[in-house]
């Protein structure tokens, strides 16, 4: 009798845990489904056809629409902080190497004129890329009503060419909470695509870092992966930071897998020699044994630009790496 009673109270446990699980399961797939739909009708209202006013201005000095009038542009997917403890990076310099551990597919175009006339090394046209003149295709921005719909939401990525096209958000007082938070606070993937408070919200930061989850229904930043293909990065690719205040132009010259370290944390890049050193790891980042290294070598970066670096988790999800998209400012 005591036997079956203990095969019933078991079995009790085993339903009572599976039902449970099944409406935590459920729950996080209808969230994820609401974010995806909430996303997916911000996008649609931001990429309809903005006023002529928003259009960006020729000449590298894009511009965007700001309440009624048009102003010039100013100025891991998981945070956690690991040690890349198992990896070797070969000849990675100092600064890379002694960072301690704190916590479309190919041949896409994009919304961009290019200076025809410039030669460039390899021979073909378009810039190689010192100070190429672009123009950014405008986006239909209601702040207020994206204020509404978070008011954390302060500015707007878009990577054209992937599917990244998505508000970005910085919490108050807690650095993690948009890693597995929505826009309306539920709990759960996708998350948002955000910054922490390492980094002010106005762009003007030396390194910049956004994080966003790799995901399998290719959304957030799981597409930047396309740039692990060499050849995308043989021509020009660019991301765009849409802000209240003007659009920020930045310029990928870089793809590379890393230590899944705090970059903001281990680098104190307002040293001049710490971020000389740091830009020029990451130009040389072919040179290590990082299993993904696509560096575009006629860019020109130095100490004195601005850049941004776009994170993610790697392809295989190893907890010890994130892919790293990085981009220097190119209209300041």
């Amino acid at each position: 009798m005591k036997k079956k009673n203990i095969w019933l109270l078991l079995f009790g446990v085993f339903a009572v845990t599976a039902t449970v699980g099944g409406i935590f399961s459920a729950t996080g797939y209808l969230n994820r489904q609401k974010a995806n739909k909430t996303y997916e009708e911000l996008q649609a209202i931001v990429n309809s056809a903005p006023s002529e006013e928003s259009q960006g201005s020729e000449g590298g000095s894009a511009q965007m629409l700001t309440d009624g009038a048009s102003q010039e542009a100013g100025a891991q997917e998981n945070t956690l902080q690991g040690d890349g403890s198992g990896t070797d990076w070969g000849n990675g310099s100092a600064a890379m190497a002694n960072a301690r551990p704190a916590g479309q597919e190919e041949g896409f175009t994009e919304s961009v004129e290019l200076n025809a006339g410039a030669k460039r090394p390899d021979g073909k046209t378009g810039p190689a890329s010192s100070k190429p003149d672009v123009t950014v295709t405008g986006k239909n921005l209601d702040w207020d009503a994206l204020h509404k719909e978070n008011a954390d939401i302060y500015a707007w990525i878009s990577v054209p060419g992937t599917t990244v096209d998505y508000p970005v958000l910085q919490h108050p007082t807690s650095n993690a909470y948009y890693l597995n938070r929505n826009m309306d606070g539920s709990k759960g993937y996708p998350g948002c695509i955000y910054t922490e408070n390492y980094n002010s919200k106005d762009f003007s930061d030396l390194h910049t870092v956004l994080y966003g989850h790799n995901l399998k229904d290719k959304t957030m930043f799981s597409t930047l992966h396309n740039f692990e293909k060499n050849k995308l990065l043989q021509e020009p690719h660019y991301i765009y930071i849409y802000t209240e205040s003007g659009v920020f132009t930045y310029e990928i010259f870089a793809a590379y897998e890393f230590p899944a370290i705090h970059l903001l944390a281990n680098y104190d890049l307002s040293n001049e020699y710490v971020y000389a050193q740091y830009i020029k790891d990451v130009l040389n980042m072919d040179n290590t044994q990082a299993r993904v290294a696509n560096i575009r070598h006629d860019v020109e970066v130095t100490e004195k630009d601005k850049i941004i670096t776009l994170s993610t988790c790697t392809t295989d999800h190893d907890a010890s790496l994130r892919f790293l998209v990085v981009g220097v400012l190119r209209n300041s």
